[in-house]
C-alpha cells in the first residue's frame, strides 16, 4: 500500500500530467497566429513570424527536395519534409508561419511543417 507522501506525490504527478495535456490541447486549438508577428527586416532570428502575399518565384531544390519561395521580396524556405505534396507556383497566394533565420547574411523564413502554410492557387 502507498504511504501518505507517496499518494500526495502521485496525485501531484497526475495533476501535472493533466495540466500539460490540457495546455497542449488548448495551444493546438489556438494555433500559431496569436504568437506570430508580421515579418520585417528587424525580426530577430528565432522569432515566429507570418508572411502573406503572392509567390514571386518558386524553386524546387533538386538535391534534397526543398522548396525556396520568394514572397513580397522575402525568402521563404520549406524543407523537403514540409514540402512533400505541396504544389506552389508563381502567382499563387500564400499565408505562412515560420521561424526567422539568417542564411548567408540574409534573413529568411523557415517553415517547419506543411500545416504552417496555406496556398490559394490562382487559376
Amino acid at each position: 500500500m502507498l504511504g501518505r507522501q507517496e499518494r500526495v506525490a502521485l496525485l501531484l504527478l497526475v495533476g501535472v500530467a493533466v495540466t500539460v495535456v490540457a495546455a497542449q490541447v488548448v495551444l493546438t486549438m489556438i494555433g500559431k497566429q496569436p504568437f506570430a508577428h508580421p515579418f520585417s527586416e528587424n525580426s530577430a532570428d528565432g522569432e515566429l513570424v507570418i508572411v502573406e502575399g503572392a509567390v514571386e518565384k518558386a524553386t524546387l531544390i533538386e538535391n534534397g527536395g526543398h522548396l525556396a519561395l520568394q514572397v513580397n521580396n522575402i525568402s521563404v524556405f520549406i524543407p523537403a519534409t514540409a514540402a512533400r505534396n505541396l504544389s506552389v507556383h508563381k502567382g499563387d497566394s500564400i499565408l505562412a508561419y515560420g521561424i526567422v533565420q539568417t542564411y548567408r547574411g540574409k534573413k529568411e523564413i523557415v517553415i517547419s511543417s506543411a500545416e504552417d502554410i496555406r496556398i490559394t492557387t490562382i487559376p
